[in-house]
């Protein structure tokens, strides 16, 4: 009688020994018993390839030692104590799991998350929690004059959401928000979204693997509670207004504005002003003011680069009227009718602005160019003051801080009405105290000073090792991929810490970062997994990428910038580390290995549970059960 044998392996060696007959049981246990005894007498396991010293004092190691497992396998599967495994009696891809989506912010990223939640996956609740009164983020909240985006009209918007009918070349906020109220009500968003209403704090739930959030309803003045399997912070990080460090500041006695606070009676005609700050929206706001008031005081608290206009503008610009740089209807017209020639005409813009980057590489010949013809354009616009021209082009790179278009600021600098101050001042009671002690008086003092960029979460965030607030506060944010956290689960988090936020319109780099997280989601509800986070080895090597890599661009050059936490020489933990088309390809293919996955609570269960009862969900009645025929020659 022909004997069966089993082919075995242990410490490098192959052998055959014949089958033994053992009970219900019996088999688990011998195997636990060998492999417990063969890990017993070798050295404990490493991490593959990690390129780390094995030297416990390192940081970093210290931390993923003390934290549990650091593959994406749940530890507990090793555990000869599981409980008896169940075949659930569904097919592979039917009761897919359903899902609570709580998304904080109801501005660009916002809208369009639930724009493509609703679109693309089923099972699934979800709800906008915006502070504002109305949506648009920060389109609804800026609304000083002069406001508007620096991206050509014809890029800032959504690819599924066209708008052929923008009337300007740079569509200012109004517009803008327009555009935004109009997808609400074109994707029928309204009753997901909840205005008036801030998330105050969010704290993990392991047992149920769900977020419970305080919610404040602001109108009413209550706080509320709401659950969710993921949450997700579309709030950004040009929201958070901040006043400028100047002594004095606090006792001026006449109107102080924040440009981001603008009030909507506010008449500015005839006063004297002082603008402070030429960053992008003191670039904006000063030609706006320039014509109509009596007095404008210009304070500048450091260089800007004012470029000239790129390819991508010059193009648009061809097709508006001269001197207004609007589309008139003929043109709009022409958009509107032909569906086709407009994408393209959206395309040919995009193309333009995916070649920008180049110029950000240090000593490229892209970078030497922009420079040059920056440097001749600013001191062309101010050639009639060239000692004006010389006190504002700066001796950084290019790049270095963020670039502005700057539409008519150099030539309202040379104005009659206006001065500008590039020394340090106090603020007195009246206005303006200069270096040598002379006084300035002024009726108002427009802070065009920028936002708190420093990506600590605006409500608390508490998970297992405490408020992700307190955390980065005291060290350099770090995420993976700009949008998850290391030891935060089930949470998305849009443009940033390293983010693309200085490469192109920020509409279309909400739709890419979308379409990861759906991804995400998607495989959540297939497999019915618990929770997710990005694995601390991942993290730690794609900042060691980030850190190897900036010092090629001018980002990282010496010069105060939000890029660096407003540092003047800082790390970059702001922009991504290359081009928009890499962070778009970066983020096609979801690197599941990245991650540590949960299918219950604490870990365990078993990830195969959602394969089923041995069939498929194509295979009923209606479907297609010869799909994998459709398509031969696809990849």
């Amino acid at each position: 009688m022909a004997c069966a044998f089993r082919r075995l392996s242990h410490c490098g060696r192959v052998y055959a020994r014949p089958i033994q007959p053992f009970r219900r049981g019996e088999y688990w246990k011998q195997w636990a018993h060998r492999f417990l005894s063969v890990s017993s007498t070798h050295p404990q396991q490493q991490p593959l390839d990690t390129g780390r010293s094995s030297d416990t004092s390192n940081p970093s190691l210290k931390r993923q030692l003390s934290s549990g497992p650091r593959n994406a396998v749940d530890s507990s599967l090793s555990s000869p104590t599981r409980t008896v495994y169940k075949i659930k009696e569904q097919p592979l891809g039917g009761n897919h799991k359903k899902l609570r989506v709580i998304i904080i912010g109801g501005g660009v990223s916002g809208l369009n998350m639930l724009i493509q939640l609703k679109k693309h996956i089923s099972g699934v609740t979800p709800i906008i929690y915006e502070k504002n009164a109305e949506t648009g983020g920060t389109w609804f909240e800026n609304r000083y004059p002069g406001c508007a985006s620096d991206d050509p009209s014809h890029s800032y918007q959504f690819s599924h959401t066209p708008n052929p009918k923008c009337n300007s070349l740079f569509s200012p906020a109004a517009e803008i928000q327009k555009y935004l109220i109009g997808v609400c009500e074109k994707h029928n968003l309204r009753d997901e979204i909840k205005c008036s209403h801030s998330v105050v704090r969010a704290e993990w739930e392991e047992e149920s693997g769900m977020w419970v959030v305080d919610v404040k309803d602001e109108d009413k003045n209550r706080t509320f509670k709401d659950r969710c399997h993921f949450l997700m912070d579309a709030s950004g990080i040009f929201n958070h207004y901040k006043w400028p460090d100047i002594k004095g500041i606090s006792i001026f006695e006449g109107d102080l504005i924040h440009t981001a606070h603008w009030p909507a009676d506010f008449k500015y005609e005839s006063k004297a002003f002082a603008v402070i700050g030429n960053g992008a929206s003191g670039v904006q706001i000063i030609p706006e003011l320039q014509p109509g008031v009596g007095k404008l005081v210009h304070i500048i608290r450091g260089n800007s680069w004012i470029a000239p206009p790129s390819a991508a503008v010059e193009m648009c610009s061809a097709l508006t009227e001269k001197g207004t740089k609007k589309y008139n209807n003929l043109q709009i017209n022409k958009f509107s009718e032909d569906p086709t020639a407009y994408r393209e005409f959206m395309k040919n813009i995009e193309a333009f602005s995916n070649q920008r980057f180049r110029m950000i590489l240090s000593g490229s010949p892209d970078a030497e160019i922009a420079q040059e013809r920056a440097e001749s354009y600013m001191r062309s616009c101010l050639k009639s003051n060239p000692s004006l021209a010389s006190s504002l082009i700066p001796s950084f790179p290019i790049g270095c801080r963020r670039i502005t278009p700057g539409k008519g600021y150099l030539k309202s600098l040379l104005a009659s009405n206006v001065t500008v101050i590039s020394e340090p001042v106090q603020v007195s009671s009246r206005g303006i105290k200069l270096k040598g002690g002379g006084i300035i008086n002024l009726d108002a003092i427009i802070c065009a000073t920028g936002f708190d960029c420093s990506f600590v979460p605006r409500c608390q965030l508490i998970r297992e090792h405490g408020n992700l607030q307190d955390i980065w506060k005291t060290r350099t944010p770090e995420a993976y991929m700009s949008c998850m956290i290391e030891g935060v689960p089930n949470y998305f988090n849009f443009l940033g810490p390293n983010g693309p936020l200085a490469h192109g319109a920020i509409p279309l780099v909400a739709e890419q970062l979308a379409k990861y997280i759906i991804r995400h989601l998607q495989k959540f509800q297939l497999e019915h997994i618990h929770s997710a986070w990005p694995l601390p080895a991942a993290i730690d090597d794609y900042s060691e990428h980030i850190k190897g890599f900036m010092p090629r661009t001018s980002w990282s050059k010496p010069c105060g910038s939000w890029y660096k936490g407003a540092t003047k020489d800082g790390p970059v933990f702001a922009l991504h580390p290359g081009s928009q088309s890499h962070f778009f390809h970066m983020l096609e293919k979801p690197r599941w290995e990245d991650f540590e996955w949960r299918t219950k609570a604490g870990g365990g269960g078993n990830r195969f549970g959602y394969l089923g009862n041995g069939f498929s969900i194509r295979e009923e009645e209606g479907e297609d059960t010869t799909w994998y025929l459709n398509d031969p020659h696809g990849s």
